[in-house]
């Protein structure tokens, strides 16, 4: 019966568990993924983009950020913002129209759907819909027989209405809006009449329409890449064209497909028109055109254009345009251009920053950063923007009404060309600070010195490359796989791809230097191996050149030039330790010397030396292998019925004496087993892997200690590693003395291994002190941020396999305490970390607890040391493989995984520490009907407004108040 026991309910902790864990997702940063559709209100300054997959995302000043989703997940094709309200209208491509309000509740604002009908015909007749009710104006319906009636006949018969393709309402008189059809045909038509007033006959294919302020002329762009301009006038019921202009002519041109026209203090007025390139030459392109006076310029995009609009002067009594400034919506990135300012430069944006400019490879948090580390890093990244224009965010729309950050929060992120990002993660806005380049350091085929945004004046048509999306890598060796930095030092670490680690250290000038290298030969010399893969990477000769920040002064390069797996940095010693498939060395980088290198490769693993870049694969090895897997699986299903007695799960040995041998370690697991027989519910049965399995020798965790591991008598410097076969290796350290350091090299000795019995990949390492706390970070209790950890007391190592948590006693490794995750969850740990929870209720109580990231996707909090499982939440769908592999957590009980190749979901398994948007956006002063009058969102749905939309699905409407 004892195996049906259970420990009791406990209240108190029950309590508590409430007061230091909760769930939360809280926002999404960087580029919304597959955006399709973009709009933006002057009179609330907020911009809106949709997405493919049904989202909608309002922005406005740094903080202010709103998020719905549409229940269908259909494209949204289109947004319009309702004038003078806080509502707006999107189309699906399903035909539907959906009516969103911002409304107030506790306090902030939060973006809601109302429910309307679904809409659409393909008639090409014009219908007038009031809002909020959606209800139709049927009498006030504008047929295409009402039109073609008042459109002379020899003109009717030649060419149809056709497709509605723009509608505009007049700037001056808003009982008149003009209509353009797909054939060229565009009408001005009286609302209150309901007749035509102008017609004005074009001959070419209409893409849109565009007024002047003072509604005296309008421009219509057109397929041939051509825009005309016309002139109204009570005058002339028929006018001719203005203007004719082929931008780009005279050979055939891409169409024009949205224009603006906006008139300025000194006359000159600037035409901004996407599109209308040379067909043969720059077909390929994604261009938008500003021409203002004799300065041209057509901004080249790296991704295809989706939506772009201008800020201007947005006051009624104004008398001129005068722009500001550009927003374009790429399909990768959003672009603003500043139009004050010579030379049109762009403008560092606060959020949605382009992630994904080149493929995110690997991320790292790093929590509480020294405020005189972030102000460097701060100044090194000042220094790369001078190209960026100065004027503040256009779009300011909102208020955020967030707490301060408690403190700064640093992402780092490693890119596919070689580059690390440094991000500011402390609150909602996830902005830019510096971006670390490793291309310097070594010969590509990329000219480090180009200039990435290149303007060819003498050059036509005037391209300049704008942007910072670039998926292309010149060489894919230059991805970066694994970062370390060390806060209080400034010590950066980064390893590569193609076996290659830097370690770099923080310089607040531009210098010049020679970049010392060393070889790691992780195989040894041993004979019979033959690396298949790629070749490392070509460093360069003589003095390297590098930008004030993070500047290179070693390279260790591993052989076999296999992808660096796990990285360790120890700033207060000099040492980095590195790791790949073939095994994993120590260098000391003070000194600039290899300490020592341990080969972990298996005989029989040869698919450890065809790389990650090679297309050689083994397929009768793999069959073979699975065939292997489950004869063995049938052999030991008998040997268990049998009752073998000899399995060991731990092989532990000293290097100093036989104070643990092995027959004891198999003594005290036949105990353990016994007694585990009695009290463990139902296990699955979890099959042994063989040494034999690919990649057995891959070093997945690597971690230094000051702790006991010869004797319970001293201390000294260690250095654990763990693999993918379930073997962990524990490495005594010498380090001199800080007098001596320079002049006696660092020694390392062999003290201990662990062999797991399940052979289960070791993912983390850990010692907890006497006080069962986690070891502090290099440097932290120098820095008087920790307290000194614990001597006096005994011990202990945590090892983290995927199938299970085992604690071990130091220094002589005997098992104490143990959970089996896998063979009683049926899940296996992905990702894990020791993580503070702090209590929402007092600030005096506080916990390290573990965070596990499991394959299913869900979270497991487990407490420390007692592994007992605390609580359990879904987070990330289990299908998602890439999303639970980038996932990262920080050392407050936050995380981050990518739910795009362009978006970091943020969340929260902590009540105290929580980073979500909370802003309110208030109706600004509307002058309506010769009053003025001030409303608050709750207000906002009160007066009612009226939408105009066209029959081809909907694709373009007009707002009549």
């Amino acid at each position: 019966m004892r195996r049906f026991l259970r420990t009791g309910h406990d209240p108190v902790r029950e309590r508590l568990k409430r007061d230091l864990f909760q769930f939360n997702k809280t926002v999404e940063h960087g580029f919304p993924h597959q955006p399709s559709a973009l709009g933006y209100s002057p009179f609330l300054r907020l911009m809106a983009i949709g997405t493919r997959s049904g989202a909608i995302k309002l922005y406005g000043a740094p903080g202010v950020e709103f998020m719905g989703l549409h229940e269908e997940n259909n494209t949204v094709m289109q947004i319009h913002f309702i004038p003078d309200q806080c509502q707006l209208v999107t189309l699906l491509d399903d035909n539907s129209l959906h009516l969103w309000s911002l409304k107030q509740h506790s306090g902030a604002s939060e973006l809601r759907e109302e429910h309307l009908l679904y809409l659409g015909t393909e008639s090409g007749n014009i219908f007038v819909v009031e809002l909020p009710s959606f209800r139709v104006l049927e009498d006030r319906t504008i047929t295409s027989e009402a039109v073609l009636q008042r459109v002379p006949e020899d003109y009717c018969n030649r060419r149809s209405c056709e497709l509605v393709e723009a509608l505009r309402e007049h700037p001056k008189n808003p009982d008149q809006i003009l209509i353009g059809y797909s054939r060229g045909l565009i009408v001005l038509w009286d609302l209150q009449n309901n007749k035509v007033t102008h017609h004005f006959l074009g001959s070419q294919q209409l893409e849109n329409l565009y007024w002047q302020r003072d509604g005296s002329k309008f421009i219509s762009c057109h397929y041939d890449g051509s825009y005309t301009q016309w002139p109204v006038s009570s005058d002339n019921r028929h006018p001719e064209p203005l203007e004719n202009f082929v931008p780009y002519g005279p050979f055939p041109c891409k169409a024009i497909s949205k224009i603006y026209w906006q008139t300025t203090k000194n006359g000159l007025p600037y035409i901004i028109f996407q599109g209308g390139m040379p067909r043969a030459s720059y077909g390929d392109r994604h261009s938008i055109s500003v021409v203002h006076g004799s300065q041209q310029i057509a901004f080249d995009f790296t991704s295809r254009v989706i939506d772009f609009f201008i800020i201007f002067s947005s006051e009624p009594t104004a008398e001129f345009d005068d722009p500001s400034a550009m927003v374009v919506l790429a399909e990768e990135e959003l672009v603003v251009i500043d139009l004050k300012t010579a030379g049109w430069p762009a403008v560092h944006p606060p959020y949605l920053a382009s992630l994904h400019c080149s493929a995110i490879t690997c991320s790292h948090h790093v929590s509480n950063i020294p405020l005189k580390l972030w102000e460097r890093i701060i100044s090194a990244g000042s220094k790369q923007n001078i190209h960026y224009s100065s004027m503040p965010w256009p779009i300011d729309g909102g208020t955020n009404i967030a707490p301060d950050p408690p403190q700064r929060d640093l992402l780092l992120t490693g890119h596919e060309d070689g580059t690390v990002r440094f991000w500011d993660a402390s609150g909602v806005c996830l902005h830019l600070l510096y971006k670390l380049s490793t291309v310097r350091v070594f010969l590509t085929d990329a000219d480090p010195n180009d200039n990435m945004n290149p303007l060819g004046e003498d050059e036509w048509p005037p391209l300049r490359k704008v942007g910072t999306f670039d998926p292309y890598s010149d060489d894919p060796r230059l991805g970066i796989q694994k970062i370390y930095l060390c806060k209080y030092s400034g010590y950066l670490a980064v390893a590569g791809t193609a076996g290659q680690v830097l370690v770099m250290e923080l310089n607040d000038e531009d210098a010049e230097h020679v970049v010392d290298h060393a070889e790691a030969d992780l195989l040894q010399d041993q004979e019979g191996y033959r690396w298949k893969g790629h070749e490392k990477l070509k460093t360069r000769d003589g003095p390297v050149r590098f930008e004030a920040g993070f500047q290179p002064f070693v390279l260790v390069q591993c052989q076999p030039p296999a992808v660096v797996t796990s990285l360790a940095l120890h700033s207060e010693w000099k040492l980095v330790a590195f790791g790949t498939s073939h095994g994993f060395g120590l260098f000391d980088h003070q000194q600039k010397r290899l300490v020592f290198v341990k080969c972990t490769l298996h005989p029989s693993d040869q698919l450890a030396l065809e790389g990650p870049l090679s297309r050689v694969k083994s397929l009768k090895k793999s069959l073979r292998q699975s065939f292997r897997r489950i004869r063995r699986s049938r052999v030991s299903g008998r040997k268990r019925r049998g009752g073998s007695g000899n399995a060991s799960e731990v092989r532990a040995w000293s290097m100093q004496g036989p104070d643990y041998t092995v027959q004891e370690a198999n003594a005290k697991f036949d105990q353990d087993t016994l007694q585990e027989m009695e009290l463990a519910p139902v296990q699955r049965k979890i099959e042994a892997r063989s040494a034999e399995d690919s990649f057995t020798g891959f070093v997945r965790t690597l971690y230094f200690a000051d702790t006991f591991l010869r004797d319970s008598s001293r201390h000294c410097p260690s250095l654990w590693a763990g693999t993918n076969g379930g073997t962990v290796y524990a490495f005594c350290l010498r380090v001199p003395p800080a007098e001596r350091r320079m002049d006696e090299p660092v020694r390392a000795e062999q003290a201990k291994e662990i062999q797991l019995m399940h052979r289960a990949p070791v993912v983390g390492i850990l010692v907890l002190d006497g006080r069962s706390n986690p070891l502090p970070e290099p440097l932290e209790v120098a820095h008087d941020l920790s307290k000194s950890p614990d001597m006096q007391g005994s011990h202990q190592l945590l090892v983290v396999s995927e199938e299970q948590f085992k604690v071990f006693t130091l220094p002589k490794v005997s098992s104490k305490l143990k959970l089996k995750l896998t063979a009683l969850e049926g899940c296996r740990v992905r990702k894990v970390t020791v993580a503070n929870f702090g209590s929402c209720k007092t600030d005096d109580y506080s916990e390290n607890d573990l965070a596990v990231l499991t394959n299913l996707g869900d979270i497991q909090i487990i407490s420390l040391p007692f592994l007992k499982l605390q609580i359990r939440y879904p987070c990330i769908r289990k299908e998602d493989v890439s999303g639970i592999a980038s996932c990262v957590f920080t050392k407050y009980g936050q995380g981050f995984y990518l739910i795009s190749p362009s978006e970091f979901e943020r969340f929260s398994l902590s009540t105290k520490w929580l980073v979500e948007p909370r802003c309110v956006v208030d109706m600004p002063e509307v002058t309506s009907n010769n009053h003025v009058h001030k409303s608050g969102m709750e207000n906002a749905v009160r007066k009612s407004s009226t939408v105009l939309w066209w029959d081809k699905l909907v694709k373009h409407w007009n707002w009549y108040p």
